[in-house]
């Protein structure tokens, strides 16, 4: 059993979406980043970062029931494409493709296009350099996406991935971005099909009730203010 500590976002879904993909048994647990759950003592004993998503598999590695708490988003696909023996291909050279696709979400997707969420839609001054420096990376990267899907049906290699898993939670809403999709057909097509996946939609529905429109601004401290900087 994987004791899922989690909240909506781009990289709780990604991990939503392996569990669902292949169908392992898991509990979630409520980790509202707005309110400040992430800062919890017992939240950072398994999350030393205070980033959610993090778990705790109940068997561990070995499978004899031995408790094994991981965090950071992709290491926890990893893990549970290791655990499963799914979504990671046996074939060298398609495993490391895999690797180098999931790094370049790991490194740069998520990275970037969260500061263009950030600039764009919460900071609280409208810094043209940053929007513009943020909004021309997330559409610099959306065209290695698009061209790599120009030559690869998935992401990585000729099958579906965790590489795939990692990436697409963060192509939901592109106008967040300052990006036009229909700029990116072959990106948009391999996305939508992705998204339409059963598996993939019920993984987005995994606490989808408690995300909110607006947030107040304690959340908003808790997010990005002092709040993040304090000593724990």
């Amino acid at each position: 059993m994987i004791e899922l500590y989690t909240w909506p976002t781009p990289n709780g879904h990604k991990v939503h979406i392996m569990l669902e993909e292949t169908a392992t048994p898991y509990k979630v647990h409520a980790i509202d980043i707005g309110a400040g759950d992430q800062f919890k003592p017992e939240f950072l004993k398994i999350s030393p970062n205070n980033k959610m998503p993090a778990m705790v598999d109940t068997d561990g590695p070995e499978g004899k029931g031995k408790p094994f708490a991981l965090a950071e988003s992709g290491a926890m696909l990893l893990y549970l494409a290791a655990k499963t023996g799914r979504f990671l291909p046996a074939d060298l050279r398609k495993k490391w493709q895999v690797m180098q696709w999931l790094m370049f979400q790991m490194g740069h997707i998520g990275p970037m296009l969260g500061q263009a969420h950030h600039f764009l839609g919460y900071a609280p001054e409208k810094i043209e350099y940053a929007m513009n420096r943020y909004r021309n990376e997330a559409n610099r990267l959306y065209l290695v996406v698009d061209r790599r899907l120009k030559e690869s049906k998935y992401l990585a290699c000729d099958e579906y991935t965790i590489a795939d898993m990692a990436t697409v939670p963060w192509l939901r809403f592109p106008e967040r971005q300052g990006v036009n999709i229909d700029e990116f057909p072959a990106l948009k097509v391999w996305r939508d099909a992705i998204l339409a996946r059963p598996a993939v939609r019920k993984a987005l529905q995994v606490l989808a009730d408690r995300r909110r429109a607006e947030m107040t601004p304690q959340q908003k401290e808790n997010l990005f203010g002092a709040t993040q900087y304090a000593r724990r």
